[in-house]
């Protein structure tokens, strides 16, 4: 039945060339301007526009705030469970009588769970819904925390860790996609670093929670965000573009004015969704070899290519190490200068929130990338000068070696938080046509979390090479990544999803 279907909307399409023309037309006529200068941030408004946006700001700024919260609390238990394993080293090897290699090879398993999750996540989200898939997202997360509770062999400590990283596979391409199609365009870059946020938050309290929880109680802990996800969508609306997807025009209908207000004009909004949902349905049905066309082009390379030049950086790498930068210094509590790392980290990303929508993300990112090139050259020389004087250090040199080091990887994760680690996900939420985004979204998740996974393993072997080597290396990376933007990636800042795909075409 599937099957006659697709064969019938494509000889549809064929036989009415004219038609798809027409609706093709209507979107693009709306976006001209905004493909002319896709490249540029918009910098400058006119007065009327800005009081008009303020009265629009008021009407249309609540609910996609409180719909926000809700689905952060995914991204709030994956960043639980990232940071979990930092503090709860010494008490699970002491507990389950792991070994180094077992205990790595627990850690390890969050990524191999996510890269599962992020293979199936666009499929799921197209299928049953953002917010049936971060249903399905939720069930694995809850179930892993309470494995790895009750975990007495090794086996169900494992078992709970990969599904906490399917989990979190899930998560990681919904909940942006999610965020990016309730918001209106105003808010979207703003609301978009949410997901980061509350990534890093998770982090921060996993280190928190650390310093005064047991494993055990801490795992309790990591369960109730997924808990409050599945409460909590019981009450916010799917988003108006599945729904447009889906047919489903009166609750399209009631999704947008629920999201923009009872007395906001949804009109415009509403017949720019369901033009392009009209498109869709002309043309066949979506699968792997429709990335390789041309005009897909452009958004793959900005949408895949920063989540492979965000994990490339070695921002990873970096945080697994910090621990001996911090006792290099002279830290005596690597948990307590962790968590220290994870707040620096909540506010760089809360600065972030408030400039996105403002200063635009190519700004952005340029000025987070060049921060974090400069910062990993200044600690690979730190390296290189503690082995240049390693036979004839006097106190001075060593205070300064260690100052420049600590101050440096500062900026390093200060200039991270500010762009490369929220923008990728907000541009990979926009950039993608609504055909593909499933598939595309999917495949730029996997390419993150297995980047994420390699650099994880390499960075040890990097480091035995050389330790300035290694943060030069990736130094030269973040400067690639300045280069990237300035390249490849458009401005999508003021713009409506739509406008985004037209100006593709």
């Amino acid at each position: 039945m599937g099957a006659q279907s697709d064969s019938k909307k494509a000889e549809e399409s064929e036989n009415n060339p004219k038609l798809l023309s027409q609706l093709s037309i209507k979107v693009e006529s709306k976006a001209a301007d905004a493909s002319d200068q896709l490249c540029k941030p918009l910098l400058k408004k006119s007065g009327s526009r800005k009081a008009s946006s303020h009265r629009h700001h008021a009407s249309s700024t609540l609910v996609p705030f409180l719909c926000t919260l809700v689905v952060a609390m995914g991204p709030l238990s994956l960043g639980l469970a990232l940071g979990y394993t930092s503090p709860t080293q010494p008490g699970i090897m002491k507990d389950l009588k792991l070994s180094i290699p077992q205990y790595s090879f627990f850690g390890s398993l969050v990524n191999v769970g996510a890269m599962a999750g992020a293979i199936v996540s666009g499929q799921i989200a197209d299928r049953i819904g953002r917010k049936g898939a971060l249903v399905a997202a939720s069930i694995p997360d809850v179930i892993g925390w309470i494995l790895t509770f009750f975990s007495e062999e090794t086996y169900l400590l494992y078992l709970g860790r990969f599904l906490l990283g399917f989990g979190g596979g899930l998560i990681s391409f919904t909940v942006p996609v999610y965020i990016a199609e309730i918001s209106p365009r105003h808010l979207r870059g703003t609301l978009g670093t949410m997901h980061q946020l509350a990534l890093t938050i998770g982090i921060m309290l996993a280190y928190l929670g650390g310093l005064f929880l047991d494993w055990r109680p801490l795992a309790i802990v990591g369960a109730i965000p997924g808990i409050l996800l599945v409460i909590g969508l019981i009450f916010v609306c799917e988003t108006p573009r599945w729904l447009g997807k889906a047919g489903r025009t009166e609750e399209l209908k009631s999704a947008l004015k629920l999201l923009r207000g009872k007395n906001v004009d949804i009109s415009a909004e509403f017949s720019d969704i369901q033009t392009a949902s009209e498109i869709s349905k002309l043309q066949e049905n979506v699968h792997i070899s429709e990335l390789l066309k041309r005009r897909l082009f452009r958004p793959l390379v900005a949408g895949i290519g920063l989540q492979i030049l965000q994990q490339f950086s070695g921002v990873n790498g970096v945080l697994l190490y910090s621990g001996e930068i911090f006792r290099t210094v002279g830290f005596k509590s690597a948990n307590v200068a962790s968590f220290g790392l994870g707040f620096l980290q909540v506010i760089m990303t809360v600065a972030a929130a408030g400039l996105m929508d403002k200063a635009g993300r190519r700004l952005l990112l340029m000025v987070s990338a060049g921060g974090m090139a400069l910062s990993s050259f200044l600690v690979g020389s730190s390296f290189y000068l503690r082995s240049f004087y390693q036979f004839h250090m006097s106190p001075g040199m060593d205070t300064f070696i260690n100052v420049l080091a600590f101050s440096s990887l500062l900026v390093y994760i200060a200039s991270f938080s500010f762009g490369m680690g929220a923008i990728p996900w907000i541009i990979m939420s926009e950039v993608f046509p609504a055909r593909v985004k499933g598939i595309a979204g999917s495949f730029a998740t996997l390419v993150n979390w297995s980047s994420s996974w390699a650099v994880t393993m390499a960075f040890n072997f990097l480091l035995t090479w050389s330790a300035e080597g290694s943060f030069w290396l990736f130094g030269f990376v973040c400067l690639l990544s300045v280069a990237f933007v300035a390249m490849f990636v458009p401005e999508t800042r003021g713009r409506t999803l739509e406008q985004i795909e037209s100006s593709f075409k």
